[in-house]
């Protein structure tokens, strides 16, 4: 039996830099009830350091439990784009990466009231998923209202850098479209930088959502604020 191959991606050290928050406000009691029950059932495994030490790839299959086309949403807040995209197209399976454990809980609560079943859930940071799945396996990725980290120091800490858009091209097919949502236009100067830089090519931006967007938190608080969303759309080349 032959062993499986080390992800290119494996990182050294074992444990990387986070910047962000955790948890935030105390949880609600059902929302402490959706982590405890439900969490278990829908995390992957073989994704954390802890659970796969050396990096090994992944099988799909067995990590996420059947062989649908998987799309991947990176940092998904409060999970409304994740249940809406499951619920609008269930023959795809969505994952969903999300280190604040606030958010995790609101996207448990979502699920259930949803009753979507086409949906996996990691609680932490997307680079472990990037770095453990096989090459060309995430057909769609979605970056909806990232972190902006606005100060030019903190800029590198931005997803889109070679950091994590390296690892992400790595993982999508060709062809494989990366959905991109901010309200900050110099996230939107960086994006447009980055990302072509990475190996996708730009097919459309603007203010215009798609066609399949449903409005999240993030949206609403930056009109409420002023701010005007903007949505880009790019191909992985290949």
């Amino acid at each position: 039996m032959t062993d499986t191959p080390k992800s290119p991606f494996d990182p050294n050290p074992p444990r990387r830099n986070f910047y962000g928050r955790r948890q935030g406000k105390t949880l609600r009691q059902s929302q402490k009830g959706y982590l405890s029950e439900d969490l278990g059932e829908l995390r992957p495994m073989g994704i954390s350091i802890e659970e796969n030490p050396e990096r090994r790839a992944i099988d799909p299959a067995k990590s996420f439990g059947d062989d649908r086309p998987l799309w991947l949403e990176v940092g998904f807040g409060g999970g409304e784009h994740m249940v809406h995209m499951a619920a609008t197209y269930p023959d795809i399976r969505v994952i969903g990466c999300e280190p604040f454990i606030n958010g995790v809980a609101m996207l448990l609560g979502k699920i259930r009231a949803a009753d979507v079943s086409n949906v996996s859930v990691y609680p932490g940071d997307a680079r472990d998923m990037m770095d453990v799945l096989p090459a060309g396996s995430i057909s769609r990725a979605f970056l909806m209202y990232p972190d902006p980290w606005p100060k030019s120091r903190h800029h590198r800490r931005r997803f889109v850098t070679p950091e994590h858009l390296l690892p992400l091209a790595r993982v999508m097919r060709p062809g494989g479209e990366f959905r991109v949502a901010t309200d900050i236009p110099d996230y939107v100067r960086q994006t447009l930088e980055e990302v072509p830089a990475a190996g996708f090519d730009l097919v459309c931006e603007g203010p215009e959502a798609w066609d399949d967007w449903i409005s999240t938190r993030y949206e609403k608080k930056a009109l409420r604020e002023g701010r005007k969303p903007h949505y880009v759309t790019f191909r992985r080349q290949g």
